[in-house]
């Protein structure tokens, strides 16, 4: 059997991964900071406590070698030249990345203040050639391009597939998008608004696509970045009624061209401008890759899973890391301001 290492194992995607692997053929190795093995691996998984940014024992993992690494965890230039120094040791890597890299080539990217929420209609869906952010190490985005670059200048030396990623759901998520329909659901609010006409769009992706991505890869190892995407991006408007039909629900849709109306009302996690979709055409030729699952079929799952984890506690306790990534003076469910938006509207 061939071996693989997974970083990031017991996170949102990296368990999914696993999994794939194994039931692939492969002998993997569960790599965490927190340990602890998924009830859905099967039993021949090996599992290893790792400290990401800990050169010595990355190397202590990888041994005298493995086949393959895939990477859930690796953000900046410094985890890519920890491959640089194992790059005899490593067959192949998958290394988890971001569209957030892209701008538009007038240097408008999500980094910027100018234009910060996509891209025009006529840039998508965005190719792999589309111009990416400079690299650097200031923002999110330009940490991944430099990682990115410096990682495919390793050329034959290490093959490095990268995936950059859309917007990830599925089970596990510390920062679910889904969150904002559910937990209005889960409310008994029946009414909602939506800005941009409800014809956002942020491409979504799930953890099973992802996870066949990274199959693919590992049996096709090469140079490379390539999109991650489901096979289509449903607007915000159809997502909201994707999720009602989950949770067998009924509601009424307000929806307002342009940005947001007021503090609260009208914001959600998909509002952007212009349409965030990715080209898929790429994984298709050099992967083989066909689709293993769509949005809507996939939903189910990551619905259930959040019912269950708001459960009666705050939404901001039951997913702190989502609460922290946005802005504290806009809280995504002002119901209040929401009904005072409303009620002016109809006078």
């Amino acid at each position: 059997m061939k071996n693989a290492v997974v970083i990031g194992a017991t996170g949102q995607t990296g368990r999914v991964v696993v999994r794939a692997l194994a039931e692939d053929g492969w002998a993997v190795t569960a790599v965490s900071r927190t340990g602890g093995r998924d009830e859905q691996w099967p039993g021949d998984v090996r599992e290893e406590l790792l400290d990401r940014d800990d050169d010595a024992a990355l190397a202590k993992v990888v041994g005298d070698g493995v086949e393959l690494v895939v990477d859930m965890a690796a953000f900046h230039r410094g985890h890519a030249r920890q491959y640089a120094a194992l790059a005899d040791r490593v067959g192949s890597a998958v290394v988890l990345s971001s569209g957030a890299v892209y701008e538009d080539g007038r240097g408008r990217s999500f980094d910027t203040q100018d234009e910060p929420d996509g891209f025009p209609e006529y840039l998508v869906p965005l190719p792999e050639t589309q111009p990416t952010v400079a690299p650097g190490d200031a923002t999110y985005a330009t940490r991944k391009v430099a990682l990115e670059r410096e990682l495919l200048a390793l050329g034959e030396r290490l093959p490095v597939t990268l995936l950059r990623a859309g917007a990830i759901h599925g089970p596990g998520c510390r920062t679910p998008r889904e969150l904002y329909f559910v937990k209005r659901n889960v409310d008994g609010r029946r009414v909602r608004v939506l800005a941009h006409g409800g014809r956002s769009r942020f491409h979504p992706v799930s953890v099973r696509t992802l996870a066949e991505l990274v199959r693919l890869a590992a049996a096709r190892p090469g140079s490379r970045a390539l999109n991650a995407g489901d096979p289509a991006a449903p607007t915000v408007a159809e997502i909201g009624a994707a999720v009602d039909a989950v949770m067998g629900v009924e509601t009424k849709t307000v929806l307002v061209e342009g940005d947001p109306p007021e503090r609260g009302v009208g914001l959600t996690p998909w509002s952007v401008r212009h349409p965030v979709v990715y080209d898929m055409a790429a994984a298709e030729r050099e992967l083989g890759y066909r689709p293993v699952t769509s949005y809507a079929d996939s939903l189910a799952e990551t619905v259930h899973w959040l019912v269950e984890q708001l459960g009666d506690r705050d939404w901001r306790e039951a997913f702190p890391t989502m609460a922290e990534n946005y802005d504290p003076n806009v809280d995504l469910f002002d119901y209040a301001a929401e009904d005072a938006w409303l009620a002016q509207r109809e006078d």
